[in-house]
């Protein structure tokens, strides 16, 4: 882990945070980067997009044109962040880029992210294995609905200072590798995945700290340990009151793309001439500005 993760090294970890705590955005068009061509971006552009995730792993961008089309343009601006690794989950397309939208009468309509309704905070892919952890996803908007769809944002790094600053202990019990367990699906009689174990703090093989973490009351089952059940009840305040939450309402053309943070999306109601339409891809890699990729390599790869 990088020094400031290390509970021993307090003087790494009150450095990093007071750098942290400054240069985080101030509001949400703080993360905003216009961008003219998302198949080849300007080295202004690429450079602006890994500063904001660098401050806030997260940042926006948005395209002066929506793009022709839009699944050609998320997979080669995230190519030029360094994200290449697709997880093809099985509600995905085939080209492993799920297309969010209400889906009425069909398997996907089975699952809340393609429904109308409010999905709570959480994290992607925390019911994956080990092996395919979402380390980043870009979220794109196509067309807003009639009426809500607003997405909360919060860096996963603000939540860990925060619930290290009420009690380092309860850091401690959220990084058991049975903190969290999502219990197995079943489809049609049969074992669809297993049970998930996990802790909800981890970190890469580079020392980046990852989340792993849903506020559902449903399908969830935390570990039944006191320290982990009060670090969780904790951390499910932060997230509720928490004063650098940003929120945004993705317009055609705009898109979020970051290090799986923690998000959340208000309900929505869509109309006959606007249907939300969002597409989703998760990747295993995250974005660093170490990745030294050329633009015009990364948007033909």
């Amino acid at each position: 882990m990088l020094p400031q993760f290390d509970l021993a090294n307090t003087a790494a970890y009150r450095a990093w945070r007071e750098r942290k705590l400054a240069d985080y955005p101030q509001s949400v068009q703080d993360l905003v980067v216009e961008v003219r061509n998302p198949l080849v971006l300007s080295a202004a552009e690429r450079a602006a997009l890994l500063a904001r995730c660098g401050r806030a792993n997260m940042a926006i961008y948005a395209c002066t044109r929506p793009p022709q089309d839009a699944k050609v343009a998320l997979r080669a601006l995230a190519a030029q962040l360094g994200l290449r690794t697709l997880d093809a989950n099985y509600l995905a397309d085939d080209d492993g880029i799920s297309p969010i939208t209400v889906a009425r009468g069909s398997v996907r309509g089975e699952f809340i992210p393609y429904t109308d309704r409010a999905i709570r905070w959480h994290t992607d892919g925390y019911y994956n294995p080990p092996e395919r952890t979402i380390r980043a996803m870009v979220l794109h908007c196509v067309q807003q609905a009639e009426r809500g769809g607003e997405n909360r944002l919060l860096d996963h790094e603000l939540a860990y200072i925060a619930l290290r600053d009420l009690d380092p202990a309860f850091v401690v019990a959220l990084m058991q590798p049975d903190a969290m367990i999502i219990p197995a699906r079943a489809s049609e009689g049969e074992i669809a995945r297993g049970d998930q174990c996990g802790p909800v703090f981890s970190f890469d093989g580079e020392g980046r700290l990852h989340m792993r973490y849903t506020a559902r009351t449903r399908s969830i089952v935390w570990k039944q340990d006191a320290d982990v059940l009060g670090a969780a009840q904790a951390l499910a305040a932060i997230l509720d009151s928490h004063p650098q939450v940003l929120r945004v309402r993705l317009e055609p053309g705009m898109g979020i793309v970051c290090n799986n943070v923690l998000h959340d999306r208000a309900a929505f109601s869509d109309s006959a001439v606007r249907r939300r339409l969002v597409l989703r891809a998760r990747y295993y890699e995250a974005i660093t500005a170490a990745d030294t990729q050329s633009p015009r390599a990364a948007a033909t790869a």
